[in-house]
């Protein structure tokens, strides 16, 4: 399968910006079919934040220590690394004449480490706020519905839906005494609207593709215990785009390939980080998927940043890699 996507952030799945782009990693499995019926995806994502990028370059944590917060006229914060480990599973049920439904269920594991502010880049900065922190658990569930009756091919459809506030948002650093960034909670604390639209179809009886947008934003801002000092909390709004094209031709495999791209806007409220958050990303996504059966099939993917305009200082990956399988009942 050789698949080209724009992020969607198929949803925003992952809770920082520079995280990266939504996949869709079985087609059929998250709406992108007219087959009726069951189907699950369960996949597996992981990625090493471990590059510091500013603007569209890198940056040492040396030279980050030295840049100055214009949110809060204090030193930026030097973070050393963020390890994600996503898996994600999508329910999906399709009518088959004119609707369906998608539920995604993500569970979350992360480890992160941050020199805190005034960081020579090597070691803790002196202002007392570097900390570890490690948590797990259910992060944010999203209920996307879509309409796909407006003609009788059935291959474009609107989608409509929440993200809704499940996952935790009062994670501690590992020795209790600093409260973890709200970007890297398990939840952001808000019910967000979500809207988009899609369209896919045959090229030949080789080749087909898909293209997908969605937007997300927050519907009113959360709140963030933040260790007894709570306040609001907002996640910026985020455009996501993702097109993919595959390729029939091989009876035990198909390629494909993605762009995922997305846009968000920079945080906001009285406990977001509201210089480093927020950008855009680009990332090409190659992958294949692999019959087992009629009805169960695996898939990996290798997303690779192709471009990275990411706000103040943060955290990015490398590349994420992907593995997953499908079933339809």
């Amino acid at each position: 399968m050789l698949a080209l996507a724009t992020t969607s952030f198929t949803s925003a799945v992952f809770a920082c910006a520079s995280c990266g782009c939504t996949l869709s990693s079985d087609w059929g499995a998250q709406g992108l079919s007219s087959q009726a019926g069951w189907s699950v995806d369960v996949r597996l994502d992981a990625l090493n934040q471990d590059q510091l990028r500013s603007g569209t370059g890198t940056i040492s944590g040396a030279n980050a220590g030295q840049v100055i917060n214009p949110s809060t006229g204090n030193p930026a914060e030097v973070e050393k690394f963020t390890n994600n480990r996503y898996l994600t599973t999508t329910l999906d049920y399709n009518q088959g004449d004119a609707w369906g439904v998608t539920v995604t269920l993500p569970y979350i594991d992360r480890n992160h480490s941050t020199l805190g502010t005034g960081s020579d880049g090597a070691n803790p900065g002196p202002n007392g706020d570097s900390y570890d922190s490690q948590g797990a658990g259910l992060g944010d569930v999203r209920v996307v519905g879509r309409y796909y009756g407006f003609s009788e091919a059935k291959n474009f459809g609107i989608q409509f839906g929440l993200k809704l506030p499940t996952g935790a948002t009062s994670q501690m650093s590992n020795d209790g005494a600093i409260a973890v960034d709200p970007g890297l909670q398990l939840g952001t604390g808000t019910t967000d609207l979500i809207l988009g639209a899609y369209y896919f179809d045959n090229l030949n009886q080789d080749w087909d593709y898909f293209v997908q947008a969605q937007f997300q934003s927050t519907l009113a801002d959360g709140y963030m215990s933040n260790g007894g000092n709570g306040g609001s909390y907002r996640p910026g709004d985020s455009v996501n785009l993702t097109g993919g094209l595959r390729y029939h031709g091989f009876e035990a495999f198909t390629p494909e390939i993605q762009i995922n791209a997305r846009n968000a806007n920079v945080d906001s409220g009285t406990v977001a980080d509201t210089y480093a958050t927020g950008g855009t990303l680009v990332y090409l996504t190659p992958g294949v998927s692999i019959p087992v059966t009629d009805r169960l099939s695996v898939h990996t993917h290798l997303q690779i940043p192709i471009y990275q305009n990411l706000n103040g200082i943060q955290l990015a990956p490398t590349s994420i890699f992907s593995v997953g399988a499908s079933f339809k009942f």
